[in-house]
């Protein structure tokens, strides 16, 4: 799905298997975000084959959070060029809080190049803000772009709900205040980590009202 002339989302539609939705930011460096199970990325080949790009064209990779639906492709990356971008908090989860995680990637030597923190992130010409939204885990980020006014929210929220509270470092009144945070940024394109993308501003702020009125008194 083309959200712009260098945005791009590769939605996971399969019901029968937990895969993360894929996004491409196509400019003037190609950054993938999310790139899901390694067994599935063929999806993600697929979808970037049709823009003229393989796998050995992203410069960057960068993972909202360390679970596997998210991470575990990483490894068909090994032998390119790409960085790897992963909060620092996350990446201590990854090797100290779950380790079963870790053995599910098949890296037990698991080394981003970027530690992300709060703040600004600039790649090129491109600018990010990085949110650091813990909640679905501690180390869980989202990544907004302002030009584009889009955020990447990994699990923390989607269409019509949030992201699981009740794995390994989930903690429900952060995932709340992390939400909360979040409502207040000026988004037209909300790309979650699941699920179906919510586009338009009236839409977002509508699904932002609607999650807290009917999730966050479960959480």
């Amino acid at each position: 799905m083309k959200l712009s002339e260098v945005l791009h989302a590769f939605v996971w539609h399969d019901p029968k298997t937990n895969n993360a939705n894929t996004y491409l930011i196509n400019g003037s460096k190609k950054i993938l975000i999310d790139p899901g199970h390694d067994r599935l990325l063929g999806n993600v080949k697929d979808h970037i084959s049709k823009l003229s790009i393989t796998l050995q064209d992203i410069d960057l990779i960068i993972l909202t959070h360390g679970h596997p639906d998210h991470v575990e492709a990483v490894r068909s990356f090994s032998n390119s060029l790409a960085l790897i971008a992963l909060h620092e908090t996350e990446l201590d989860f990854i090797k100290t809080l779950a380790p079963h995680y870790d053995l599910t990637m098949g890296t037990a030597n698991f080394e981003p190049q970027l530690l992300l923190r709060e703040g600004q992130l600039i790649v090129d010409d491109l600018t990010f803000q990085v949110i650091h939204t813990p909640g679905h885990s501690p180390g869980s980020i989202c990544l907004y772009w302002p030009h584009e006014k889009a955020l990447f929210t990994g699990d923390v929220i989607f269409y019509q709900g949030i992201g699981r509270t009740d794995l390994p470092g989930g903690n429900g009144q952060d995932l709340k205040e992390s939400i909360s945070r979040l409502s207040s940024l000026e988004v037209e394109h909300l790309l979650p980590g699941h699920g179906e993308i919510v586009s338009g501003k009236a839409l977002v702020k509508s699904n932002f009202s609607e999650v807290q009125r009917v999730w966050f008194q479960y959480i």
